[in-house]
């Protein structure tokens, strides 16, 4: 076992922090900076530039690492450096993040652990630039076992019609729903539409037999859930 002088001295000899794959050996994937992650995707830079310099100039462009879902291949490829099997790459990877964030929320109850199906809308709605409106059909346990994107654009009751919405849960045999879009300005807070929406759907749910448990606003920033609100007030 080394001592831990030894251990920095180690450090300072092999200048491992501009080394993420030395540095993962040393001390594991989990002490990587978000800058030395994508470093390793990105594997080396171009004449000039590091991989470590590519990464900080990609998390730039992305405003932080909670941006790079956000990233699309030909915005990517407009970085000087990153060429269409680095972009491809880092859309795989987004892309599986996505993915298992899906899958994690799909394996438990929504209601009971919300967090699961937050962490997921976020990667999956809170970096798109125009408002999309989902839904997501659940079953008697609130499992997700499916959702459906509905429309792109302004939330408006004149939009959302309750046949479209409930015509898919019945296709979906969900026992309940819960309706999600996005506010692309990051503020969360429910307007006047979003209220009336929720009121609609909430009684086409109860004739239908198919409650609207939730309306939850999504951002990058955070969430709001109507059902939360109601409840506090």
């Amino acid at each position: 076992m080394r001592t831990p002088s030894s251990f920095y001295m180690k450090i300072k000899d092999h200048n491992i922090e501009d080394r993420p794959r030395e540095k993962v050996k040393e001390l594991g994937i989990r002490s990587l900076s978000h800058r030395e992650l994508l470093a390793l995707v990105l594997r080396s830079g171009i004449k000039g530039k590091s991989a470590l310099d590519l990464a900080d100039e990609l998390l730039k462009q992305a405003n932080g690492i909670h941006g790079l879902v956000g990233l699309e291949y030909d915005q990517l490829i407009k970085i000087s450096g990153i060429k269409s099997a680095k972009a491809s790459e880092i859309c795989a990877i987004t892309e599986l993040s996505r993915r298992m964030a899906l899958y994690q929320s799909m394996h438990v109850d929504v209601v009971d652990q919300p967090s699961s199906l937050i962490h997921w809308l976020k990667k999956e709605m809170g970096s798109l630039k125009q408002e999309h409106f989902l839904v997501i059909f659940l079953n008697t346990k609130n499992h997700i076992i499916g959702y459906r994107p509905l429309f792109i654009g302004g939330l408006d009751r004149s939009i959302v019609h309750p046949r479209e919405v409930f015509k898919h849960a019945v296709n979906h045999s969900a026992a309940r729903i819960v309706v999600v879009h996005n506010h692309p300005s990051g503020d969360v807070t429910p307007s006047e539409n979003d209220w009336m929406v929720t009121q609609v759907l909430e009684e086409a749910g109860q004739t239908m037999g198919i409650p609207l448990l939730d309306h939850i606003i999504i951002s990058e920033r955070g969430y709001t859930s109507l059902r939360e609100v109601l409840r506090k007030d």
